[in-house]
C-alpha cells in the first residue's frame, strides 16, 4: 500500500484566493458560489442527457429511420461508455488537475452534443452518444472531487446537499425537457434541439469554469496506469452490458459468459492494483481501509439498485395498471422529484449537523412511504388517481432526497485530497453498477410475473413485489450507513485508517 506516500503528499491549490471555506461558520464567497453553480450545471447536463432522449425516441426513430436495435443503442451507448470511463476519469483529475480535466470533459461533451444534433443517420448518432457518455465520465468525477477539496465543514455539506438536489431535479428534467423541445419543433429541427441546447450551456460552463473554479491536484503528479485503465474498462463492459441488456434478449448463454469473464477481469484488475501499490495505481486500494468509504460505497450501490428496480417498473405500472397517459405518468415523476428536491434542500439547510442520522432517517421515511404505497396498491384499486397517491409519492421522494447528497459528503469525508478524483470515480461507478443490477433484477422481480403482458392485475402484482424488494434494499442501505460518521466532528479528511 502507498499509505505512507499518501501521507506525504499535499493538495496543490495554487491560487491564493481559493474559495475554500475555513471553518464551520465561514460564509461562502461569491467566487465559490459561482464555481459551485458551474459545477452543478455540469452535473445537470450529464444527468439530463442520460434520459433526455427517452421521450424523443418516436420522433427520432421516424426522422432517421432507426430500427429498434439502433434506438436501444442510442441510450445504451451513452450509459455504457459513461460507466466504463468513470474510474479513469476520476484519476485523470487527480493527476492533471480537476478544473483542467472538468473543462476538457465539458469541451468533449459539448462537441459530442453538437454531433448528436447534426447526426444524419442512426450510426452517427450512436457514435456521438458514445462520445458524449465518455466525456460525461470525465466531467462527473471532477464535480464531486472539486466539491470535496474546495469546500470545508458546513459549506461542504451545503454544497453536497445542492448536489443531491440537482440530482433529484435532473432525473425529471430530462424526459420533460426532451418531450417539450421535441413537441415545440424549434426551427423545424424536431428532436435535434434536445442535444443542441447543450452547446450554449456547455460554452457558458467552459468560460465561467475557467475563471471561477480553483485548480486542485496532488503536489506529486503520478503517471496514469494505462494497464489499469484497460483492465477496468474491459471489466466494466463485460459486467454492465449483459446486466443491462440480458432481459431484452432472454438471458442467452453469452450474457453469463460475459459476466463470468468480467468478474475474472475484475479480479485481474485488483491484483494488478495491489502489485502497483507503490507505483501510482489507478485505484488506491488503501481507500478501502477507511470504513466510512467502504460503507458509503456499498450504500451508493444499493441506491443505484433501488433506482434501477423502481423507475422503469413504476412507469409500466402507472400506464398498464392505471391506464395513465405518458403525460400523466410524467407528472407522477414530477411529483416524486418535487419531494426529492424538498428532502435535498433539508439536507442543505442542516449542513451536516446530523451526520449519518440524516440519511438514515431518510431511508426510514422512504421505507415507510414505500410500505404505505404498497398497501395502497395491494388494495386492488384500478382507479387509483395521481391525487390519491400523491401523499406517499411525495413522502417517498422526500426521504430519497435526504439520502443522496449526505451519502456523497460522508463517504468522501476522510478521503485524502490527492485521491479525491479516484474516490469520486469509484463512487459514481458504484451507482452505475447498482443501476445495472437493478435493471437485471427487474427480469426476476417484475417481468417474470407479467410475462410481458399488459394485463392490469399482473402489472399491479408485479410492481407490488418490486416495492417489497425496494424496501429490503433500503433496509440494507440503512444498515450500511452505520459505517458513516455519527457525529459532525468526525467529518474530517484523513489519509487512511478507520
Amino acid at each position: 500500500m502507498r499509505s505512507s506516500a499518501i501521507d506525504n503528499e499535499h493538495e496543490h491549490i495554487p491560487e491564493p484566493s481559493t474559495p475554500t471555506s475555513t471553518g464551520a461558520s465561514s460564509a461562502m464567497t461569491t467566487t465559490a458560489r459561482i464555481a459551485l453553480a458551474v459545477l452543478l450545471t455540469g452535473e445537470l447536463m450529464n444527468i439530463v442527457d442520460d434520459s433526455v432522449v427517452l421521450t424523443a425516441i418516436p420522433t427520432l426513430q421516424h426522422s432517421l429511420g432507426a430500427g429498434p436495435a439502433a434506438v436501444q443503442w442510442v441510450t445504451a451507448g451513452y450509459a455504457l461508455s459513461f460507466a466504463l470511463a468513470l474510474i479513469t476519469g476520476g484519476r485523470l483529475g487527480d493527476i492533471y488537475g480537476r478544473r483542467k480535466v472538468f473543462l476538457l470533459g465539458t469541451i468533449g461533451f459539448t462537441l459530442a452534443s453538437l454531433l448528436c444534433g447534426l447526426a444524419a443517420d442512426p450510426g452517427m448518432l450512436i457514435a456521438a452518444r458514445v462520445l458524449q457518455g465518455g466525456a460525461a465520465a470525465v466531467m462527473m468525477p471532477q464535480v464531486l472531487a472539486t466539491l470535496h477539496v474546495t469546500f470545508a465543514a458546513e459549506n461542504r455539506s451545503r454544497a453536497f446537499g445542492l448536489f443531491g438536489a440537482v440530482l433529484a431535479m435532473g432525473n425529471v428534467v430530462g424526459p420533460v425537457l426532451g418531450g417539450a423541445l421535441t413537441d415545440a419543433d424549434l426551427f423545424g429541427l424536431a428532436w435535434r434541439p434536445i442535444f443542441l441546447i447543450n452547446v450554449p450551456v456547455g460554452l457558458a460552463v467552459i468560460i465561467l469554469g475557467r475563471k471561477f473554479i480553483t485548480e486542485s491536484t496532488a503536489a506529486k503528479a503520478d503517471r496514469l496506469d494505462l494497464a489499469g485503465v484497460g483492465l477496468s474498462a474491459i471489466a466494466m463492459v463485460l459486467i454492465v452490458f449483459p446486466l443491462t441488456e440480458g432481459h431484452a434478449h432472454g438471458w442467452p448463454l453469452w450474457c453469463f459468459i460475459m459476466l463470468t469473464s468480467g468478474l475474472l477481469v475484475l479480479g485481474a484488475f485488483l491484483r494488478h492494483q495491489r502489485h502497483r501499490a507503490d507505483k501510482a495505481p489507478l485505484v488506491e486500494l488503501s481507500l478501502f481501509r477507511v470504513k466510512q468509504f467502504r460503507g458509503g460505497l456499498s450504500a451508493q450501490l444499493m441506491m443505484g439498485l433501488l433506482v434501477g428496480l423502481f423507475f422503469m417498473t413504476w412507469t409500466l405500472y402507472l400506464q398498464r395498471s392505471l391506464g395513465m397517459s405518458a403525460l400523466m405518468a410524467g407528472l407522477a415523476f414530477v411529483l416524486l422529484a418535487g419531494g426529492e428536491f424538498m428532502g435535498a434542500m433539508l439536507a442543505t439547510k442542516t449542513a451536516g449537523r446530523f451526520a449519518r442520522r440524516l440519511p438514515q432517517a431518510g431511508a426510514l421515511i422512504t421505507i415507510a412511504a414505500m410500505t404505505a404505497y404498497g398497501l395502497q396498491i395491494s388494495s386492488g384499486r384500478e382507479d387509483l388517481t395521481l391525487l390519491a397517491m400523491s401523499a406517499p409519492i411525495l413522502v417517498l421522494g422526500f426521504g430519497l432526497g435526504m439520502i443522496s447528497g449526505p451519502i456523497a459528503d460522508l463517504t468522501l469525508a476522510k478521503v485524502p485530497h490527492d485521491r479525491a478524483g479516484s474516490a469520486s470515480g469509484l463512487f459514481n461507478t458504484a451507482l452505475q453498477l447498482g443501476y445495472a443490477l437493478g435493471i437485471a433484477l427487474n427480469g426476476l422481480v417484475f417481468f417474470a410475473v407479467t410475462g410481458g403482458s399488459p394485463e392490469a392485475a399482473l402489472n399491479r402484482d408485479a410492481f407490488t413485489g418490486v416495492l417489497w424488494w425496494g424496501g429490503g434494499t433500503l433496509i440494507a442501505m440503512w444498515a450500511l450507513m452505520f459505517y458513516l460518521p455519527e457525529h459532525p466532528n468526525d467529518h474530517t479528511t484523513e489519509s487512511g485508517g478507520n
